[in-house]
């Protein structure tokens, strides 16, 4: 550092314009504003993450008063089909709650529903979000402590005790990617009523456990640390992490020394049923206790002498010097992630970031150290040593052996010559995200933390990083706190002004200076796979992978990308046997979604037809689970009488199902009347059968879709002879009555229907045959029916039977008038006139299938929906498939929200989107 009375300081410019300064510092660059208060934020306290995406796809970030809470999300956005980042919504309450105190950290539970909010006093509180992505209601209020010392160093959230579905790789045998998945138990500690819990590490080292008690209400119970002197005790971070066993807490204290413990979180008692309490009062609810199984494994903790010029290491004397300019700016825990069902893996790592000020670098000739140190240790087991006089005792050869004692192995630094913002374990923890000042981001493989550079390997894929996806350098470098994706796909930067900034993953797919490379094409194919079907497993959003697939990948790689995902989760496409396990199969919603969203447009054009094949099969899914529901979700000890928000819902559905049913029958009439021509002439037939878009044949010779229909026809038989027995009063018997009418009018009987789709299983089952087609080689034209729309030769001569045997057939038994008639622009299947001007005046609540009139703005160019009606009505809009949903939130009856509830709307759309509050909608419940 030059001294004050150098030659290079002008003294009289210290008393001049702030501009004219020249005090040997870098030039002020818009890639480092803010560095300096973020790098102090980071010194100071370990707890200041001011953004955060949850699993669900909500991104939650604090203002820049630090005084309010904003949140966004990914969003298609109806106009144009465009994946955007929403406009913002301030949480007011959570201001309210904190008093105006400044707030400091956020940190979403694991299933991405709870949000945690820490002021600068150490106060918590706690938000749900219980329908929509911009809502949230408040769990826990903040609590005024009056320990000085107990502002938060170190929070992490205690983990739902459930398994999911988990892929360790993708591995190439003989040209086909072949996908490992295996179950992941859930890692301890567990809330055994399976509510909210986290635990805190304070400053004055005091460790907190805040839970929720089953009747709602919060507690929490506390204890100290274990340290040698009161200024041992003060810490400024605290890292922590669960493990199969018990929970690796790491701090770091003002005397720079870093400290490991392990603890386990016991339950009394372990196991909570409520149905198997006894009727008392009070009740008795679990109740928490540390028990601490290794503490006070301490080391010393420097930043020795950098490297010399030369390359060569610091000698012994420069190593035993501790660099005073270094301070710690972050510390992290990095457990590697599992690979099997057991959930073993290898030891963790202690991460610790030291960096210099900025200011203490300055811009002139000469040796400069790097700009931030990581540090690491390894978490051993070393056994005890004595004294080699010690082994001349006959004691000690009779003595048992002594278990081994934990330690601490410090591994080789890493030096940096750019600033360390974050240290973020990404991609289901088989990737350390380092990113940098100047946004810039490092992968890392968290077992060696050697660099992932996108070319180790193209035949064995574990991650998107591993596989070569990074993220383009950023010209604007103003992200100073970062959040990554659920996928990690995309990560949002949050600059020194309060705003955010959107930054997607990139992939060169194999084409690279001019020169195509298949196998990195395949590899990038196989990695966005992998990482879907993950999210799958983890029940996590997925938006951010389809955000990729729509803005980078060309339509053939996107059907590339759809027929890998069938193959990895994995899906047998045909289900002329086993069509009960339609109703619970986990994945089928989920590719059929992706696929519809792939070929959504915008709300005034119709989808591709590959979309709209998964789009109405999606909704025929919808309609057949509805039924089942419907005959139990009022059963219990004494039947109650039926709902009629529920009845409502149940005649939209139960008339969009009849009216789909009749539009497959009209298509199927046109069909036979257009081919009758080349009925005769078989060659004729299948050349003029591929040039033909039919939505109908295709839901038709579908197994998936044509159970779907099946299970409608039984639930609509269902629901009309159970009229006379059903529980009803008021309104309901109005709406019930409405459903039997609706089913009386059909042009087509239901019973019809019914032997018409048994004429259509004839027609395929004897194709197939025919062509010697058994159970093993059948998913595969069910599958090209699914993925590509397409016909598949084998059922030509099913097609061919349909439209010459059984559409005549079916003439008698229907009313064809009342068919061709009927109105189906409300479907939103059709391209003709009547269709388009539906979709640009009107809107179908999505689960409700009842039309919405929408509203224009004055001087909008669009469509302004989402005003709150006289009723308290709020409407909701899918963040993926555009539809709306109107209702009062939650449900205003008991049996409306369990029937919601089962179905699994409360806070995604039928797609498995997620719902958002539209515009004017976003005030937050207390």
């Amino acid at each position: 550092m030059p001294l004050m009375m150098d030659d290079s300081i002008n003294v009289d410019d210290l008393f001049g314009e702030p501009t004219s300064l020249e005090l040997g510092l870098p030039p002020s660059a818009s890639s480092a504003r803010g560095l300096a208060q973020r790098l102090d934020e980071m010194r100071l306290l370990g707890c200041c993450q001011k953004i955060a995406w949850s699993k669900l796809g909500c991104i939650a970030y604090i203002s820049q008063d630090s005084l309010r809470v904003k949140v966004r999300h990914l969003q298609c956005r109806p106009s144009d089909g465009k994946w955007v980042l929403s406009d913002e919504t301030p949480l007011m309450p959570i201001t309210e709650a904190h008093g105006g105190q400044a707030l400091t950290h956020l940190s979403w539970n694991e299933a991405g529903s709870d949000l945690a909010v820490v002021d600068v006093t150490g106060r918590v509180s706690v938000y749900h979000i219980p329908f929509a992505l911009n809502s949230v209601n408040g769990l826990r209020q903040p609590a005024f402590s009056p320990d000085d010392g107990s502002q938060i160093v170190g929070m992490m959230w205690l983990n739902t005790q459930r398994s999911v579905h988990a892929f360790y790789q993708a591995a190439k045998v003989q040209g086909r990617w072949a996908y490992s998945p295996f179950r992941r138990r859930p890692i301890g500690p567990f809330h055994p009523a399976n509510k909210a819990a986290l635990l805190c590490i304070t400053r004055s080292g005091s460790m907190k456990l805040l839970y929720q008690n089953p009747d709602g209400r919060w507690d929490d119970i506390s204890v100290d640390l274990k340290s040698t002197s009161y200024s041992d005790r003060l810490l400024s971070h605290a890292a922590l992490v669960a493990t199969q066993n018990g929970i690796l807490v790491a701090t770091y204290s003002i005397c720079q020394k870093i400290r490991f413990y392990r603890v386990q979180v016991n339950w009394n008692p372990p196991q909570w049923d409520p149905a198997q309490q006894p009727k008392q009062t009070p009740p008795q609810f679990p109740v928490p206790s540390f028990r601490f199984t290794h503490s006070k494994v301490e080391t010393s903790c420097t930043v020795p002498g950098m490297p010399r010029n030369d390359g060569e290491e610091p000698d012994m004397m420069q190593q035993s010097v501790s660099n005073p300019l270094y301070s710690l700016s972050r510390l992290d825990i990095i457990l590697p992630a599992s690979d099997n069902a057991a959930g073993t893996t290898a030891n963790p790592w202690i991460v610790a970031v030291f960096s210099t000020p900025p200011q203490a670098t300055p811009d002139h000739p000469g040796p400069q150290g790097p700009a931030s140190v990581i540090v690491r240790w390894q978490l051993d087991t070393a056994a005890f040593t004595l004294h080699p006089k010690f082994d001349e005792m006959a004691t000690k050869r009779n003595s048992t052996q002594m278990k081994p004692r934990p330690v601490l192995r410090r591994l080789e630094d890493i030096y940096s010559d750019r600033y360390v913002i974050s240290v973020d374990q990404i991609e289901y923890g088989n990737v350390v995200a380092i990113t940098y000042d100047d946004s810039s981001v490092s992968f890392y493989d968290p077992k060696t933390m050697a660099l992932f550079n996108g070319v180790d390997d193209a035949n064995t894929v574990t991650g998107l990083a591993q596989a070569g996806f990074h993220y383009a350098p950023d010209a604007s470098g103003q992200g100073q706190h970062v959040s990554f994706s659920p996928s990690a796909c995309a990560a949002v930067m949050l600059d020194n002004d309060g705003q955010t900034h959107l930054r997607v993953m990139e992939h060169s797919y194999g084409a690279e200076n001019g020169l195509y490379d298949e196998n990195k094409f395949s590899a990038a194919i196989a990695s966005l796979t992998l990482a879907f079907c993950r999210g799958c497993g983890s029940e996590v959003n997925t938006d951010d992978i389809l955000l990729i697939l729509i803005q980078q990948l060309s339509q053939d790689a996107q059907i590339t990308f759809i027929n890998e995902v069938y193959r990895a989760l994995p899906i047998n496409c045909n289900f002329t046997v086993e069509q009960e396990k339609l109703m619970n199969h986990p994945y089928i919603p989920k590719c059929l979604s992706i696929q519809a969203a792939l070929g959504f447009a915008n709300k005034y054009k119709p989808r591709s037809f590959a979309s709209s094949v998964s789009w109405s099969i999606l909704q025929l899914r919808h309609a057949a689970i509805l039924y089942p529901f419907f005959f139990q979700y009022n059963k219990g000890i004494q039947a109650e009488p039926h709902d009629p928000d529920v009845l409502r819902m149940m005649l939209g559905n139960t008339r969009w199902a009849l009216d789909f049913s009749l539009y497959i029958l009209n298509e199927l009439f046109d069909l036979a009347d257009e081919f009758e021509s080349v009925s005769a002439d078989q060659e004729a037939f299948s050349q003029k059968l591929k040039t033909t878009n039919s939505l109908a044949l295709i839901i038709l010779l579908s197994s998936m879709s044509r159970a779907f229909l099946r299970f409608i026809c039984r639930g609509l038989r269902g629901i009309h002879a159970g009229y006379t027995n059903a529980s009803l009063a008021g309104d309901s018997r109005l709406q019930y009555a409405e459903i039997c009418q609706a089913l009386d009018a059909t042009p087509a009987r239901i019973d019809v229907y019914e032997k018409f789709l048994s004429a259509v299983d004839s027609a395929v089952r004897h194709a197939y045959h025919g062509a010697g087609f058994g159970d093993t080689e059948r998913p595969g034209p069910e599958k090209e029916l699914l993925v590509n729309a397409r016909i598949p030769p084998v059922l030509v001569a099913a097609v061919s039977t349909i439209l010459r045997q059984t559409v005549p057939g079916l003439k008698s038994d229907v009313d064809r008038m009342a068919i061709y008639m009927h109105d189906y622009s409300w479907l939103g299947f059709g391209s003709d006139r009547r269709s388009e001007l539906y979709r640009r005046t009107r809107e179908v609540d999505i689960i409700k299938k009842t039309p919405i009139r929408m509203t224009i703005a004055q001087g909008s160019n669009g469509p302004q929906l989402g005003k709150q009606n006289n009723q308290g009505v709020l409407r909701r809009r899918c963040v993926r498939c555009c539809d709306v949903s109107e209702g009062t939130y939650p449900p205003r009856s008991v049996l409306a929200f369990r029937m919601i509830f089962k179905l699994g709307h409360l806070r995604s759309c039928i797609c498995g989107g997620m719902w958002t509050l539209e515009s004017g909608l976003n005030e937050v419940g207390k």
